[in-house]
């Protein structure tokens, strides 16, 4: 399949899994009332994660954009998506140079994926990047620093809940290689 025909399709996927289950589950991690924040699982940064190695910057930054405003206008935020959404793409790269073995430009014609990176490399990458998401965008949701405790909590537990069902999209979508001994 041509991979912009698939990077379209992952879009779609995305971001209707996003906008129409995801945003609809609100998740305590206590029964009481008063213990964790209501909060909502982001996976829709997958898509920038999940782009070729070679994709420059700039394109990078214009689908973070383009994808950050689509869930904004499902999800009436103002712009707050596309904000955390773009940081993260312009990371990416330097990201991705950090923790690859090889220069980018060796890893010509692949995407960063469990079966081009490893599971480790790759849950670092996407959980590293998961957590910048988070904070900018629950930093500009809150809007202070008064109660750090609180905002640190929101991020983490929704890291966690993000990188669980990234996880799951990934076991769900991806061919798994078999491996000969």
């Amino acid at each position: 399949m041509n991979k912009y025909i698939k990077n379209i399709l992952r879009f779609c996927i995305i971001v209707l899994l996003q906008v129409l289950i995801l945003n609809k589950i609100t998740l305590r991690w206590w029964n009481e009332p008063s213990g964790f924040p209501v909060f909502i699982p982001y996976v829709y940064p997958l898509f920038i994660l999940l782009l070729p190695f070679e994709t420059p910057v700039w394109a990078l930054l214009i689908l973070g954009f383009g994808l950050g405003i689509t869930v904004d206008s499902f999800m009436n935020t103002a712009g707050m998506h596309a904000c955390a959404t773009i940081f993260i793409a312009y990371l990416r790269t330097n990201v991705l140079s950090a923790l690859l073995p090889r220069n980018l430009s060796e890893y010509a014609g692949q995407q960063p994926t469990i079966k081009s990176m490893g599971w480790m490399p790759f849950l670092v990458y996407s959980a590293f990047l998961i957590l910048i998401h988070h904070f900018v965008f629950f930093t500009i949701e809150l809007w202070n620093f008064t109660n750090i405790g609180f905002l640190l909590l929101k991020v983490v537990a929704s890291a966690v809940t993000s990188m669980l069902f990234i996880v799951v999209y990934l076991l769900l979508f991806t061919r798994q290689s078999t491996s000969r001994i």
